[in-house]
């Protein structure tokens, strides 16, 4: 039986007095993939971000690798939705890197040849062994989010955790980011908030549904009719897993 690296138990949060999660009670397993999906503002950051203890939720309590989440943030990767960084800012590819170290260092603003190692490391691991002193603004979109993937791993997470990761992406970066994933997945647990449904049918291992103020866990071999309606517009859809395959119709 697999390790839940994640639980949650009666959590509820509300911005402003509005419930946008209640009475969560859900796990996550030692290496597991899991996609987190669900309609628009139906709270899927909101339930990332408690993970990662930049929320605390009103109720309930969290776990994260046996830890408060905010005392577990050293062992918890990172990649946000739209990281802050201005296009023309002269940074490197290694230097982008690098800032995934600057809560290791002793001294603020000077990197070990240990960080510069671990990065260098990192950047093989994504693919990008040979770009470290390329402008990170001149790479395409699918190495960018390589890089920031490899920021992520320049923290030696134990759990990796990415906020809507392709977006904008073309369909063969796409494909290549997620097969980067896959392979990363052999050692890290992963959790990852994703419009693509399709994706989630052929990647992960199973699905965290956020909808109606609920987050509930399933295999991706089904995702529940009513909330295929409301992310797609149709009556209920089947996800079978591994044979790439969606069917879709109204259901009964």
């Amino acid at each position: 039986m697999t390790t839940p690296v994640i639980k949650l138990r009666d959590v509820g949060f509300a911005y402003n007095g509005r419930s946008i999660l209640d009475s969560v009670n859900l796990e996550v397993s030692e290496r597991d993939f899991t996609g987190i999906v669900g309609p628009n503002g139906g709270g899927k950051t909101t339930f990332l971000k408690i993970i990662l203890g930049l929320l605390r939720p009103q109720r309930g309590f969290v776990e994260v690798l046996g830890q408060n989440p905010r005392d577990a943030r050293m062992r918890v990767g990172y990649m946000p939705q739209s990281p802050m960084l201005d296009p023309l800012f002269p940074i490197t590819v290694r230097e982008v890197v690098l800032t995934g170290r600057i809560s290791r260092q002793r001294w603020f603003g000077r990197h070990s040849d240990d960080d510069r190692r671990i990065a260098d490391e990192a950047l093989a691991e994504v693919g990008l062994a040979d770009a470290g002193s390329r402008p990170f603004f001149s790479l395409s979109g699918g190495q960018r989010q390589r890089v920031l993937i490899g920021r992520a791993l320049a923290t030696k997470p134990e759990i990796l955790m990415l906020d809507e990761p392709t977006a904008n992406l073309d369909p063969k970066s796409e494909q290549s980011f997620y097969s980067l994933l896959q392979g990363l997945n052999e050692r890290l647990t992963i959790v990852l908030v994703s419009h693509d449904l399709n994706f989630v049918s052929t990647f992960v291992k199973n699905v965290i549904c956020v909808h109606d103020k609920k987050a509930v866990s399933h295999p991706t071999s089904e995702i529940p009719p009513e909330l295929a309606g409301d992310v797609l517009g149709r009556g209920a859809m089947r996800l079978v897993s591994h044979d790439h395959v969606i069917e879709t119709g109204k259901s009964r």
